[in-house]
């Protein structure tokens, strides 16, 4: 049995700025292709019998500069989609609603094509992509390049806790982390690694 690996895309301006960023299709910053590009060792040397990515450029790239080649985009992969709170923060948020939390009252209705979710829908999400998890590990480890919130929600559900427990599951840019098995029951193996980035001047 394999094991899951969850990477987090690099840093973007936004995920920087604390902006929320579902669908905004923003490319990492500089110091984002670095994190990326420093994942590569933590990825060596694994053989994955799946290899998905979300289809935003932030997490295309990503893969690519962490050396998962032949990732395959899968909109399941896609960030929660925060609706009308596309590009604002959690502090203008609390201007006008103090006691707002992702986690348990979901998001703002937004645009048509991008009404938001609620936790129970990026659950429900999570739950269709990890029957297709669950049907490759047997055959080597599986990786997920994507977002922070929507990969908490996987490691939740892989846990088998609700959705909305992924807040107990905080995840940094440019990381990787690891759901292993112990006597056949998922665990957490390792969380939030990087490597140490040097500077080369």
């Amino acid at each position: 049995m394999g094991d899951l690996l969850l990477v987090r895309h690099g840093e973007t301006e936004w995920s920087r700025s604390g902006q929320h960023t579902s669908w905004t299709d923003l490319p990492l910053t500089q110091d984002g292709e670095e994190q990326a590009k420093s994942l590569a060792p933590l990825l060596s040397g694994r053989t994955f019998s799946l290899a998905l990515t979300s289809p935003l450029r932030r997490a295309v790239r990503t893969a690519e500069l962490a050396g998962v080649s032949g990732a395959v985009p899968d909109p399941d992969l896609h960030e929660w989609d925060y609706g009308g709170y596309e590009g604002v923060t959690t502090v203008e948020i609390h201007r006008t609603r103090p006691d707002w939390y992702l986690w348990t009252d979901g998001v703002a209705p937004g645009p048509a094509a991008h009404p938001g979710e609620s936790p129970a829908e990026v659950g429900a999400r999570a739950d269709r992509l990890l029957s297709r998890v669950e049907a490759a590990l047997p055959g080597g480890d599986v990786v997920l390049v994507a977002h922070g919130h929507f990969l908490r929600v996987v490691t939740a559900r892989r846990l088998g806790l609700a959705p909305a427990e992924g807040r107990l599951f905080q995840l940094a840019t440019g990381t990787v982390s690891r759901l292993s098995t112990e006597h056949g029951r998922p665990v957490i193996a390792e969380w939030n690694v990087r490597t140490q980035l040097v500077d080369t001047v």
